[in-house]
């Protein structure tokens, strides 16, 4: 980080407020590097509660004129939204790629499924149409209205630059809402070109805003009194004081947070099929990714078949540049982010795991300078290791054994997080037992990454969320709305007057 106005070749990052880009007041800024070459190619303004009142005042205004819109508007301005994100998409994901460092097959990946929120989206006449009943009463009739919250904000990670936005600014701004977002400032880009398709696509003035910044930034949102709702993704940590600072200003708020995802592996299990999709859901995405399978729990006899499998496939990883063809996994996205996680690969080693791929003497030659960790699989771990406690968010795979299913059930159980999890297996006894006694929030079966369709939501429990509302799906429409229940009744000549007696029905 350094003060503003320093002098540097780097491209200076701006915010979006009022339909166009606007210079931040703060005088602090921070590095955006190429995670492949370690070189910084932007400088991005860290905003402060100055920036942050302009885009919530912009928001503010633009709000009643677009409540006011009818839904079916909304819903085609969706449609030339999505039109362009899909024109647009290998840009997207090239920005992504740059910024973040992942393949550029995974981060069109990415972009299509945020696109696909969109698509979604599209259907918001539906989905916002309340229920009616006749005669609750003699002479009364009953409704609802689901109807938009104000101003709404999002605060996302720098993982999924593209995507995690698209999970919530479509849904609030289709059901009538107007919008604050602060992406990362490790990724600032993917938000600002969306800023500018959404403009593009007739999106009216201050409807969608965009400030950057580090936690100054993101406290200033969650104290403003003119942000209604509040919608994060990012470690558990983060997640419970956004919960709670947000409950305590009396704002809703959904609080994704942190995960440790485990992969059941019964005997009878296509072991091979197993592996190759335990290998993706580890290693794509350099493992940052809150859905990864970081754990592995082998039961039996599927344990050393396994293990000598996934040791084979995750030597033959292609590790490089995002953007050069034939890498499968990129670098992580900065030079303190791969430390840390090495750090946790030496600290396994020193608890006694066993090595079985080490990553951290990985070269990618052309690229000494980027942030690269290669593929790293560890056996026989105890669920008293940190590597196994901890979220590591790198290419990280850790193997926990186990003698039955219950067993591996209990261990998952005893997870205080429970984002994800997936059990491989040939039995549907089996996997009905695992489905029905797992307290996890999104489960795969023989799926080794089970985030859930658009029209679905996304979410886990215990500590992987914060919050009543999943993010997208039915439960992201009703989280950017408000339910109001309103009883009619329309007097004729001899309708009897109310008394003081409480009103019953019939």
């Amino acid at each position: 980080m350094e003060q503003a106005g320093e002098a540097s070749v780097a491209a200076a990052v701006e915010t979006w407020g009022a339909g166009r880009r606007r210079r931040a007041t703060a005088t602090r800024v921070g590095d955006v590097t190429n995670p492949a070459t370690g070189a910084v190619i932007r400088r991005v303004p860290l905003c402060n509660a100055a920036d942050v009142h302009a885009a919530v005042e912009a928001a503010a205004a633009a709000f009643p004129r677009w409540r006011d819109t009818p839904p079916l508007r909304r819903a085609r301005l969706m449609q030339s939204f999505l039109q362009l994100l899909q024109e647009n998409r290998q840009e997207l994901a090239h920005l992504v790629t740059e910024e973040h460092g992942k393949t550029l097959p995974d981060a069109m990946g990415s972009v299509q499924r945020g696109l696909e929120v969109v698509e979604f989206v599209c259907g918001i006449p539906q989905l916002l149409k309340g229920e009616r009943s006749e005669s609750v009463s003699s002479g009364v009739d009953c409704h609802t209205a689901r109807q938009s919250v104000g101003v709404c904000a999002g605060i996302t990670p720098f993982n999924f630059p593209a995507m995690v936005p698209l999970w919530m600014f479509p849904v609030a701004i289709a059901c009538g809402n107007t919008f604050v977002l602060k992406p990362s400032e490790k990724v600032p880009s993917a938000a600002m070109r969306m800023a500018e398709l959404l403009t593009e696509a007739g999106l009216p003035d201050g409807v969608f805003n965009v400030v950057h910044g580090d936690r100054e930034a993101a406290d200033a949102i969650l104290d403003h009194p003119g942000v209604r709702a509040v919608s994060f993704v990012g470690s558990t940590p983060i997640a419970r004081h956004v919960y709670e600072t947000c409950a305590k200003n009396g704002k809703r708020v959904q609080a994704l947070g942190g995960a440790k995802n485990h992969a059941v592996v019964l005997p009878d299990a296509d072991l091979e099929l197993a592996a190759d999709a335990l290998i993706g859901a580890a290693y794509g995405s350099a493992g940052e990714r809150c859905m990864a399978i970081s754990a592995v729990v082998a039961v039996g006899a599927a344990a050393d078949p396994l293990v000598a499998l996934l040791e084979k496939k995750a030597e033959a990883i292609p590790v490089g540049p995002g953007d050069r063809e034939g890498t499968e996994m990129g670098p992580l996205v900065t030079r303190q982010h791969r430390d840390r996680v090495a750090g946790y690969v030496d600290q396994g080693v020193k608890e006694g795991a066993k090595l079985v791929v080490d990553g951290r003497r990985l070269e990618v030659p052309g690229h000494e300078a980027g942030f690269f960790l290669g593929p790293t699989l560890f056996d026989g771990v105890r669920p008293e290791m940190e590597i196994y406690r901890d979220e590591i968010f790198g290419p990280v795979l850790v193997v926990l054994r186990c003698e039955g299913l219950e067993d591996a059930i209990d261990l998952v159980n005893r997870n205080p997080y429970a984002n994800g999890t997936a059990i491989f297996t040939a039995s549907g006894g089996a996997a009905r037992r695992f489905e029905n006694e797992i307290q996890v929030g999104m489960v795969g079966i023989n799926v080794p990454i089970p985030v859930p369709a658009a029209f679905y939501s996304f979410g886990g429990w215990k500590d992987s969320l914060f919050g009543d509302l999943h993010v997208y799906g039915a439960d992201g429409v009703r989280f950017y709305t408000r339910t109001k229940v309103v009883t009619t009744r329309w007097p004729h000549q001899g309708t009897p007057a109310p008394g003081l007696s409480m009103p019953t029905l019939g």
